[in-house]
């Protein structure tokens, strides 16, 4: 089971371009719908932390699978797996890159990729909106916060402490109207 998680993972972090978003699909087909390690509500809600977690998105998502599937060992060895491709490559284009950065055709080349990234990551949106059960009256909450970044140039990290904050005080709240009378709780 180790070397199956190390080498879907590796399998993923070798044939993805353009980072962790590009590589959702990725994930979610082969532990969700392949392997079957996560349902598709489980699979969103380790997303969702694994994107709040300081760190790689992808190497989150790794280490979370392969904790829940195996435990330490199981996320030491999907970790291993997810980020080695990257690693390697790293390592090959500093040893190279700097002979043919400034040729056209290379140019030419990573130019191409940009549109193919973007629907890469357009692409598992869409799917996580639909699971999300993301309606005409809750798209308001994206689309504000795509505003509130884009055209105020507010920092999402201030957007994510607010959105903490609101929910903290809408669960103290709830729990306080849950309170009977007295103020004892049953």
């Amino acid at each position: 089971m180790y070397f199956r998680l190390f080498w879907s993972f590796f399998k993923i972090g070798a044939f993805t371009l353009g980072g962790g978003y590009a590589m959702i699909p990725l994930f979610q087909r082969e532990v969700v719908d392949k392997k079957k390690w996560l349902k598709e509500p489980e699979f969103l809600e380790m997303l969702a932390i694994a994107q709040s977690s300081p760190g790689p998105i992808a190497l989150n998502t790794a280490i979370f699978v392969g904790y829940k599937t195996k435990g330490v060992m199981g996320s030491l060895m999907a970790g291993l797996g997810i980020a080695l491709p990257s690693f390697t490559a790293i390592l090959l284009i500093v040893y190279f890159f700097t002979d043919f950065k400034d040729q056209p055709g290379v140019e030419r080349v990573f130019k191409g990729i940009r549109p193919a990234v973007v629907a890469l990551i357009v692409a598992p949106l869409w799917k996580m909106s639909r699971a999300a059960e993301l309606s005409w009256k809750t798209v308001w909450v994206p689309l504000g916060v795509i505003l509130l970044i884009a055209r105020a140039g507010i920092s999402p990290v201030y957007i994510i402490l607010g959105t903490i904050l609101t929910a903290l005080c809408t669960a103290f709240w709830k729990h306080r109207s849950l309170k009977p009378a007295g103020g004892e709780e049953k």
